[in-house]
């Protein structure tokens, strides 16, 4: 990857330098730094490649966020109005650079809170498809499956996904579709919900958004911030109402 390429096709500034090597590794992909005489940049590089339309409402999504006030990195396009430019084979997309600090399941709850809010009340035209994938559940004969499968690749923690298997089986009774669909994150894990240098909050990979049942994804925000600290649901829970959601 050539910094000077990258800073040509999204025009990003003159005098590029890009980090020796990522910066920052997630699921989505690995992230580069890409300095500029603008300023720095995100550079991410993601493990499996994708087509304009796959991302093109995802895409959408966060530059609506942004624009609402969202704090996230804005989405930097290419000259083209592409989210993706291929470089030497190798598929990129560019951020604003913001400073982040490691993930922390014990953020502040009221600033995800306000950030879930605000996400949760984007203006969006576009609802895209409901993936069942995240409203089914595995079911009782796949989860056999996974415990067969890695008990026999010799997986460490197949016997204890056996033990786990009927109280799994069972968590999943509690699933429930959605109700009220609308576009939501839908992976608003502390990697992803992240403390920034300057005491903020930032929400990043938007990849996988899309269609969902915000009380559901407020749900598990709560496991994931909260777990069994009432005191921290009770200030996330009543942040997110304060902030209008």
């Amino acid at each position: 990857m050539d910094a000077v390429d990258v800073a040509r096709c999204f025009a990003l500034g003159g005098a590029p330098r890009l980090s020796d090597g990522p910066v920052a590794r997630g699921k989505q992909g690995v992230v580069w730094r890409l300095g500029t005489a603008d300023g720095n940049w995100a550079v991410k590089v993601p493990f499996y490649q994708s087509g304009e339309d796959e991302a093109r409402l995802a895409t959408a999504f966060q530059e609506a966020a942004y624009t609402a006030g969202v704090p996230t990195p804005q989405v930097r396009r290419t000259t083209q109005g592409c989210v993706f430019a291929t470089m030497q084979g190798t598929q990129v997309r560019v951020y604003e650079w913001v400073d982040l600090k490691a993930p922390d399941p014990n953020l502040d709850p009221e600033l995800v809170g306000a950030i879930v809010a605000a996400i949760h009340q984007v203006p969006v035209t576009k609802l895209g498809r409901l993936d069942p994938w995240h409203h089914e559940p595995v079911g009782a004969d796949r989860w056999d499956q996974l415990v067969e499968q890695l008990t026999e690749a010799g997986a460490p923690f197949a016997g204890r996904l056996a033990e786990l298997r009927d109280e799994l089986v069972a968590l999943e009774s509690w699933i429930e579709p959605p109700q009220m669909l609308r576009t939501c994150h839908r992976d608003l894990w502390a990697d992803n919900v992240l403390p920034t240098a300057d005491g903020g909050v930032c929400g990043i990979d938007w990849e996988n958004s899309g269609p969902a049942d915000p009380s559901q994804e407020l749900g598990y925000v709560l496991f994931e911030f909260a777990r069994a600290d009432l005191g921290r649901a009770r200030a996330l829970s009543n942040a997110y109402r304060e902030a209008g959601g």
